[in-house]
Parts: structure tokens; sequence; C-alpha cells
């Protein structure tokens, strides 16, 4: 069975919320919008997003770390939010493994909300209805759009490709072979739910300095006023290619 689903790349995540800003535009010009904005500019600001980015600090002096986690609907192959739902608004899709909810049966009791262990359920406070990640549904089955471009919109959106899209299910795609090369693991797995997105873990980049690197040159600006003249160096060893 097909599983569409993210991955997220935690080494490379800059915390630039381009995906936050595309899934917001898109969801709310397609099927899933209008998504609300409550007082967007006031002092206690609120709205509904189906993506967010978690920012938090991780060590402890001098030995610390800054981690960009961006959260959203997982996907869950066992989906706490569907078998709750008293009207069946919350389901599953049999093709390829998309949790969604069908507004026009939704009542907005919020029983999902209490059964996601991980707080991505939206409430959308004007139209009392649950929003969620749809993966752009509406973006990724749309035969209008190139094939390529047939990805949510913050896959397409992140600048550092941190993001990911495929079938889990499937091991020659891409998301696969990035859970199996990196290590790729799912959030809070002792829930049960087999959550279907999964994250890359950052790893510890080598920092290398070269001898010659260290040698300090006076500023030539300093001397008589005259136009820097750059002294005659051997090349350092980031000069070639590797």
């Amino acid at each position: 069975m097909t599983q569409l689903a993210l991955v997220i790349d935690l080494n490379v995540c800059v915390g630039c919320h381009a995906c936050v800003t595309s899934c917001k535009q898109w969801n709310t010009s397609g099927t899933a919008g209008s998504l609300t904005d409550l007082n967007p500019y006031g002092a206690d600001p609120n709205g509904t997003f189906f993506n967010r980015v978690q920012t938090f600090e991780v060590g402890e002096y001098p030995n610390t770390q800054t981690v960009h986690f961006p959260k959203s609907c997982l996907h869950c192959e066992e989906p706490p939010c569907v078998p709750v739902c008293p009207t069946g608004a919350s389901y599953k899709r049999a093709e390829d493994g998309i949790v969604l909810v069908d507004y026009d049966k939704c009542i907005g009791c919020k029983y999902c909300t209490w059964a996601c262990p991980y707080g991505a359920r939206e409430f959308d406070e004007e139209r009392k209805v649950m929003t969620k990640c749809t993966l752009c549904v509406d973006r990724i089955t749309d035969t209008a759009i190139p094939e390529a471009q047939r990805k949510p919109s913050c896959v397409i959106a992140c600048p550092a490709n941190a993001r990911l899209f495929g079938d889990v299910h499937d091991p020659e795609s891409v998301v696969s072979k990035a859970i199996a090369e990196r290590g790729g693991y799912q959030l809070m797995p002792e829930w049960g739910t087999q959550p279907s997105n999964h994250y890359l873990p950052r790893r510890k980049t080598e920092m290398r300095i070269h001898p010659e690197d260290l040698k300090r040159v006076d500023n030539p600006l300093k001397l008589d006023g005259k136009q820097p003249e750059y002294a005659n160096r051997e090349p350092g060893r980031e000069d070639f290619a590797t």
C-alpha cells in the first residue's frame, strides 16, 4: 500500500519559516481554506496553521546547539484521531495513506485534538471545524500541474532542501533511501501510531583549521594609505578540489 509522507532533515533546516508561509498561502487559496487569522498584528496574535517550526536550544554552555524542528500532521498509519471522530469526518485515504478531514461532516467537537499525541490538529475559530496538514493533496493530484511540481508547497519552498516527499513504503523512493541511509526516525513511536513522517537526525560536522589559516597578516590598508597589495601566498588546501 502506498504511504505518502514527508522526511525532514534536521541537519540542514535553518528555521527560515518558508515552509510555514508557503503552506499558509497555498492552503488558504486552495481547497483547505481560507485559514483564519485572529488579531494577526496585535498583542496576542493567533491563527490556523498546518505547519509550524519550533526552535529551541539543546546542551549546556558552551556546548549548545540551536535546533529548528518543523512539525505538522504525521499522517500516522494507525491514526488515533480517526476512530474517535463521532461523525467520520476524520479519515485515512486507502490509496495514498493521507489523513484528511471532511469539513462537511466535522462538528468541531475537538475529540481528534485530544486523541492526537503530537498536537497536530488546528481548530479554525471562524469556521468551527478541525483542520490539519493535507500534504497539499489538491496540488499533488492535480494533473494540470507539471509532474515535477506535484509536491507539497512546503517541499518546493524550502531553500535548504530540508524536506523530502514520497512513498515511504517504496524501498526505491528518495524518502525510503534517506531513512535507511541516514537513520531516519519517527516522532514518539512509543504511542504506537506509526507516524509516516520521519526525521533525519542532526550530524556533527568536523571543523578543520589548517596552520596556514592561523597566520595573521597586517592589514595592508594601514601602510601609508596605499591600495592593498596581497602578499604572495601558497594556495591553501581549500583552494583545490577534493
